[in-house]
C-alpha cells in the first residue's frame, strides 16, 4: 500500500521512515511547518540518527498540503492536537473515497475532527510506545534500540478487517511491533493513561523516562495516577485493554528498558516553547472523572502544574534573552 504521513515531526518522521526503509513502502510526506519543509528539500531529505549515533540522510519525498498532488491508501496523522483542525482543512481537498486513515496522536479529541472528513468505517486509532525527538527541521532522533517499543492498532468499528491486516503487515515489516485489538476506546485510552504518567512528570521536573523512573518512588507516583484514571474510566463505563497492573508494569518497562534517554514529546515541546497537550491527556481523565462524580485530585493538580511550568519557562526563556 502507498502511505502518506500527515505531520512530519518526530513520530510522522518516524513511522514514515521505517516504512520507507525497513519495508520497502511508498511514503508521502505532507506538513506546514515550512522551515521543516524547506530544510528538507535544501538538504534532499531527513537527518536520522539513533540514541544520538549515526546521524545519516534519508532521501524523503515532502510536500504542503498545497502542492501534494499523491493519492495514498493510508494517511497517518501524527499531529499535535491543537494542530490538527487547521491541517485537516488545509488537506480536505486530498481525501478520497477510498482512502483510510490511522492515527496513533496523544491525547482524546482528534477522532471527533477526523470524524468530519472520513466515515468510522475508514478511521483505525492506536497507540504507540516508541520514543522519538525532533532536534530541529529536517533532524530526527529515534530513541531506543531497532525494533524498540510496541503500537497497537484498531477499527473504530472494532471490526477487524483485510486492510487493518494489511496495515499490521507493513508495520511488522516496519520493526515496529503491531498489536490488534478489538476494543478502539479502550485501546487510545491505554496511551492517555501511561502519558498522564510518564509524559507528565518528566515534564514537570525536565527529568528523562530514565531518570524518573530511577526515583525511588516513581512506582508510587505512578500507581497513584494509574489508579485515579482507571476509577474515572470505570465510573464512564469504558473498559480499557489491560489491568492496572498491567499498566504500572509498561510503565516500569518502557521508562527502565524501552526508552530510558527519552524526553517525552510533552517535554520537547515545553522546551521549544510551544504549548503542550495536557489538557488533552490529564486534562481529558480530569474532566472525564468530574463527568461521572468523581474527582481525580492528582490529575487535575498536574494539568495545573504542566501549565504552571509552561509559564515558568518561558519567564526564563524571556529573562536569558536579555
Amino acid at each position: 500500500m502507498k502511505y502518506a504521513v500527515m505531520g512530519a515531526g518526530a513520530m510522522g518522521y518516524r513511522l514514515g521512515v521505517l516504512l520507507q526503509e525497513q519495508a520497502g513502502l511508498q511514503v508521502d510526506f505532507v506538513d506546514t511547518w515550512m522551515p521543516n519543509v524547506d530544510k528538507v528539500r535544501d538538504q534532499g531529505g531527513v537527518y536520522v540518527s539513533r540514541d544520538h549515533e549515526g546521524r545519516h540522510l534519508v532521501p524523503i519525498n515532502i510536500f504542503t498540503p498545497e502542492d501534494y498532488q499523491g493519492d495514498p491508501d493510508v494517511w497517518i496523522i501524527m499531529l499535535k492536537q491543537m494542530q490538527l483542525e487547521e491541517v485537516l482543512d488545509r488537506c480536505a481537498h486530498l481525501f478520497k473515497d477510498h482512502q483510510v486513515v490511522f492515527s496513533a496522536m496523544n491525547g482524546w479529541g482528534h477522532f471527533d475532527k477526523m470524524l468530519k472528513y472520513f466515515p468510522k468505517e475508514r478511521i483505525y486509532g492506536g497507540t504507540a510506545m516508541i520514543g522519538t525527538v525532533l532536534n530541529g527541521p529536517g533532524d530526527v532522533d529515534f530513541i531506543g534500540k531497532s525494533g524498540a517499543g510496541s503500537m497497537h492498532l484498531c477499527a473504530m468499528t472494532e471490526k477487524t478487517t483485510d486492510l487493518e491486516r494489511e496495515m499490521a503487515s507493513d508495520f511488522k515489516a516496519a520493526n515496529l511491533n503491531p498489536i490488534l485489538t478489538e476494543n478502539f476506546e479502550g485501546t487510545c485510552l491505554a496511551k492517555i493513561i501511561f502519558n498522564s504518567v510518564v509524559n507528565t512528570i518528566c515534564t514537570m521536573y525536565q527529568i528523562t523516562m530514565g531518570q524518573f523512573i530511577s526515583y525511588p518512588g516513581a512506582m508510587d507516583m505512578a500507581r497513584q495516577l494509574i489508579d485515579e484514571a482507571y476509577d474515572a474510566c470505570e465510573r464512564a463505563g469504558k473498559q480499557l485493554i489491560q489491568t492496572r497492573q498491567a499498566t504500572l508494569d509498561e510503565v516500569d518497562y518502557v521508562s527502565r528498558v524501552g526508552n530510558p534517554l527519552h524526553y517525552p514529546s510533552m517535554y520537547q515541546d515545553m522546551s521549544r516553547g510551544r504549548k503542550t497537550e495536557v489538557d488533552y491527556i490529564n486534562g481529558y481523565i480530569a474532566r472525564l472523572g468530574r463527568e461521572n462524580d468523581y474527582v481525580c485530585r492528582t490529575q487535575e493538580f498536574l494539568t495545573h502544574g504542566v501549565h504552571l511550568a509552561e509559564l515558568a519557562f518561558q519567564v526564563h526563556r524571556e529573562e536569558a534573552s536579555r
